[in-house]
């Protein structure tokens, strides 16, 4: 079934857009309830590791056709791997030790902004002034995040580290997502099985050398722990496929603007988090960079 650009979004497509924000804005609080049970290796190497079995039965269920494993297609996958699940989980799992759950969310919705200039550079999207601009103001937003003196989490000195991992799992995610877009055709589903397949192959040995296997660390944590690798990466995959094929690609963008809404709510109503005003502050430089960037499309997506 190939996605027709035209066709206008239905109901089960909005609420499959409104599920993924719930689903992927959680994903920061959930993290931060398993690292009261568990370390930053072993949230990161579970969630690599339990994705890739959901993901992997999805691919055989489905009866997704597996690519052909050369060497320019390994070329691709193979950094895809460690740049979309390994790197970005272990920083924002040891991130989050010194951040709140919110700032970490926050963080992630300047994502897009970030592979701007870099399609730019690799010759996939060309840098008008609206993206430009867009661009500029969305990253006042990230930096206003990082400013010094801006209390986050928890006050420990360790903090302006935890902010610049955040910060590295952005870019990570965002070169990740340029290599996507190079890569040689693949089922979007196969190539998300293979990351975390490299992922939890990436991650599992120094999990097991500096943390040790993981055993039940009580029901918060321990279920937080099988959620993160089933949820956010399996249903939410799936979910994101489904929209991107009937609805097309630039409606599954609405989710950049309410990932760091959730995140927000998650951390302050669930983990009782401060929310400081310059996270409020950073929230709609960020949304209204995305807006200004992004707006041709959602033009036309909602006129259509």
């Amino acid at each position: 079934m190939a996605t027709d650009p035209t066709a206008s979004p239905t109901l089960t497509n909005w609420l499959s857009i409104a599920a993924l924000g719930v689903i992927w804005g959680g994903t920061f609080m959930v993290v931060t309830v398993a690292l009261q049970g568990y370390g930053p290796v072993t949230v990161a190497a579970a969630r690599t590791g339990l994705g890739a079995l959901a993901l992997l039965g999805m691919v055989l269920a489905l009866g997704r056709p597996w690519p052909r494993f050369d060497g320019r297609f390994l070329a691709f996958v193979l950094p895809i791997g460690a740049l979309s699940s390994a790197l970005p989980f272990f920083l924002l799992a040891w991130g989050q030790q010194h951040v709140s759950s919110a700032y970490a969310g926050l963080n992630m919705a300047a994502l897009p902004l970030f592979v701007l200039p870099l399609a730019h550079v690799f010759g996939d999207e060309r840098l008008s002034l609206r993206k430009s601009l867009g661009f500029l103001v969305g990253f006042a937003g990230a930096a206003v995040l990082i400013a010094p003196g801006l209390t986050s989490g928890s006050g420990s000195a360790m903090e302006p580290f935890a902010r610049l991992a955040c910060l590295g799992a952005v870019m990570s995610y965002a070169v990740s997502s340029i290599l996507t877009r190079r890569c040689p055709p693949v089922d979007p589903v196969v190539l998300s099985a293979l990351g975390l397949i490299i992922g939890s192959a990436i991650l599992t040995p120094p999990m097991l050398m500096t943390e040790g296997l993981p055993g039940w660390a009580g029901a918060r944590a321990g279920w937080a722990l099988l959620f993160l690798g089933l949820v956010p990466t399996g249903l939410a995959a799936l979910l994101r496929v489904l929209v991107i094929r009937s609805a097309g690609s630039t409606f599954m963008t609405l989710v950049n603007y309410q990932v760091p809404v959730w995140s927000m709510v998650f951390g302050a109503a669930v983990l009782g988090e401060l929310l400081p005003l310059r996270f409020f502050v950073a929230l709609a430089l960020i949304l209204l960079g995305l807006a200004i960037s992004q707006f041709g499309a959602l033009r036309r997506l909602f006129a259509g």
